[in-house]
C-alpha cells in the first residue's frame, strides 16, 4: 500500500515540477518567474524526501536540508538584487 501512494505523489510532485517550469518559461513578470523557480526548489525537495522515504536512508534527507537552505539564500539574494539593485551594500 505504501509503494503504491509513494508512486502516486512521485507523479504528483513531477506534475507540479512541470506546471513550475511552465511557469518560469512563460511568467508574466520576473517576480512571477521568481516565485516558480522558489517553488521548483520546494518540490524539488519534496521529491528528494520523498525518494529517500521509498529507499529507506536517511543521506536524502541531509542533501534535501542542503538544497533548502542553499534555496532560501539564492532566493533572498535574487529579492533583494531586484529591489535595490546591488547585493552587498
Amino acid at each position: 500500500m505504501l509503494e503504491t501512494v509513494i508512486l502516486v505523489v512521485f507523479a504528483m510532485i513531477g506534475v507540479s515540477l512541470l506546471l513550475n517550469l511552465w511557469r518560469l518559461l512563460v511568467g508574466p513578470s520576473v517576480p512571477d518567474r521568481i516565485l516558480a523557480l522558489d517553488t521548483m526548489y520546494i518540490n524539488s525537495i519534496a521529491l528528494i524526501v520523498l525518494y529517500g522515504m521509498s529507499l529507506g536512508t536517511s543521506l536524502y534527507f541531509e542533501a534535501a536540508l542542503l538544497i533548502a537552505m542553499l534555496g532560501f539564500v539564492s532566493t533572498v539574494a535574487i529579492c533583494k538584487y531586484l529591489l535595490r539593485g546591488d547585493i552587498i551594500e
